[in-house]
């Protein structure tokens, strides 16, 4: 599965380095060749805008780019396509990564669960989100607030035994203190 990606770095490099750099120019001497690499490196940094981003980041930057995201709106099915279409140098694994903080957030769940239609990037409507997808979406929020209310109860019950054990030290302490007293 990491061979989805088909062009390495490598290959993107040259491809933008190409018109940059002639043929005629690639036999130089070795501080030419010392600069030559840094300079397509820099240029691909450039041209993609994504490259090293965060997920978090690029969550952010769609949120500010695309209708979809900023209003947190049923993603159409396939908009990674669309964003890879309208991102070309998006990496896939941090595309993935934002697009999973996005639509496992509460706020995209709560939505989703109440949808009726999905939306591509700029915000229009598409098809009609399933039944099957909104029950998908209830029964996440319910796991969450379940674990939630578990690890507060948890944490509850953590602190009266703390209270109770410090309780019990005290009385402890209080009946030492009065018997070694006599």
């Amino acid at each position: 599965m990491k061979s989805m990606n088909t062009n390495t770095p490598a290959e993107s490099v040259d491809t933008t380095a190409a018109p940059v750099t002639p043929d005629a120019q690639q036999p130089s001497q070795s501080p030419a060749e010392s600069v030559e690499p840094t300079a397509p490196v820099a240029q691909a940094a450039a041209t993609a805008p994504a490259s090293g981003q965060s997920a978090r980041s690029l969550l952010k930057q769609l949120q500010q780019e695309y209708p979809a995201f900023r209003d947190c709106l049923p993603l159409s099915i396939g908009i990674d396509k669309q964003l890879q279409a309208r991102m070309p140098g998006l990496d896939k694994k941090t595309m993935r990564a934002a697009l999973g903080i996005h639509t496992g957030s509460m706020r995209y769940l709560r939505a989703m669960e109440k949808a009726k239609v999905r939306y591509d990037l700029d915000g229009t409507a598409g098809a009609e989100v399933p039944e099957a997808h909104r029950l998908h979406a209830k029964e996440q929020l319910q796991q969450r607030f379940k674990k939630e209310a578990d690890r507060k109860k948890a944490e509850r019950d953590a602190a009266l035994e703390e209270e109770n054990n410090r309780k019990r030290q005290e009385k402890l302490q209080a009946l030492a203190s009065k018997f070694s007293k006599t």
